[in-house]
């Protein structure tokens, strides 16, 4: 077995950057859409005060490389003890021989991944002139999520909301500073959404916080944070009444906010407009009117690990980043 390349968060956020990333992640849809892919795979394990889960995927286009992701999510840890939410790592491996390459930090991946995937569903599903955006939740994965919306729409106006008021108040400061826009906090969501072409819910909730009457015609709304079946952000009345877009259609129909729609009885599988993977290779359209509402339900998929971990590697052992061991013990 050959050395193993170890990266930490410092070293893949060195490696990485969101543009690549979204170029990377839409890579990989379309190849899942082309049927060179390992298929998506899941499985979650519930504890008190968070739970496991671990993603797996590969991809067959050029070297085959396959990744399982086994993240640790835990929402009272920084209150509890003052460390991240999420923390977990990822194992990078050659799919033709088996050989591990790589193990990776996720968190850094984990948060540009969703947001690169945010960004591909937005490219082809966000009107072009959209330039007034919602973010509601204002914590680290709120941050990417507007960065990464950034490179793909002209954003003039954000509206930032969090149920602190202060996490708002620092954001809007911070990504002001860092993107050039302007970033205002609100305490009104849904006066907030109704003037928005974009919206992103990147929460925690566990009942939904936005509803049938808080979008505007034509809106793009990109539901983030229904990771695993308790948690929801998006009422099934507003999911039947738009164009609904997953990231995998299996997966969110059992976690996602589809779940709850299908839950409730106002939509079916059936009803979903299509895969990503579709509109990103054509096979699907994206938005068929400018009036249309499109809520893209990510539930996160390792499609987008592998694909910004094999683009960390990548980078890493051309640019000499990261620490070589030896687990074979030779």
């Amino acid at each position: 077995m050959s050395d193993v390349l170890v990266l930490s968060r410092r070293d893949v956020a060195r490696v990485l950057d969101v543009r690549d990333c979204i170029d990377a992640v839409e890579r990989a849809f379309r190849q899942h859409a082309a049927g060179t892919t390992i298929p998506p795979g899941v499985l979650g394990a519930t504890v008190d005060g968070g739970g496991f889960h671990m993603k797996t995927a590969g991809l067959l286009d050029g070297r085959p490389i396959f990744a399982a992701k086994v993240n640790a999510n835990f929402p009272g840890n920084p209150a509890r003890f003052g460390l991240p939410t999420i923390q977990g790592v990822i194992a990078l491996f050659d799919a033709e021989r088996g050989e591990p390459l790589a193990l990776l930090d996720s968190a850094e991946i984990t948060s540009l991944r969703t947001a690169a995937a945010t960004a591909v569903a937005a490219k082809h599903l966000a009107r072009e002139d959209a330039t007034v955006a919602t973010v509601c939740g204002c914590g680290e994965q709120g941050r990417s999520q507007l960065r990464a919306l950034a490179a793909v729409r002209p954003l003039r106006t954000v509206l930032a909301f969090d149920a602190d008021a202060g996490s708002a108040e620092r954001y809007a400061a911070e990504m002001a500073r860092e993107l050039g826009v302007r970033v205002t906090a609100v305490s009104d969501l849904a006066s907030a959404t109704r003037r928005s072409d974009v919206v992103v819910t990147c929460t925690t909730a566990r009942r939904w916080v936005l509803g049938r009457g808080d979008v505007a015609p034509g809106a793009f709304v990109a539901a983030v944070g229904a990771d695993n079946p308790e948690k929801q952000e998006i009422e099934p009345a507003l999911m039947a009444e738009s164009a609904v877009v997953v990231d995998v259609l299996e997966q969110c129909e059992r976690i996602g906010d589809l779940h709850h729609a299908i839950a409730a009885g106002t939509m079916t599988r059936e009803d979903v407009a299509a895969d990503l993977a579709d509109v990103v290779s054509g096979r699907r359209p994206g938005r068929r009117r400018d009036d249309e509402i499109v809520v893209f339900d990510s539930t996160g998929t390792a499609l987008q690990d592998v694909a910004a971990a094999w683009l960390a590697y990548e980078r890493a052992l051309a640019g000499g980043v990261g620490v070589s061991l030896d687990l074979g013990g030779r």
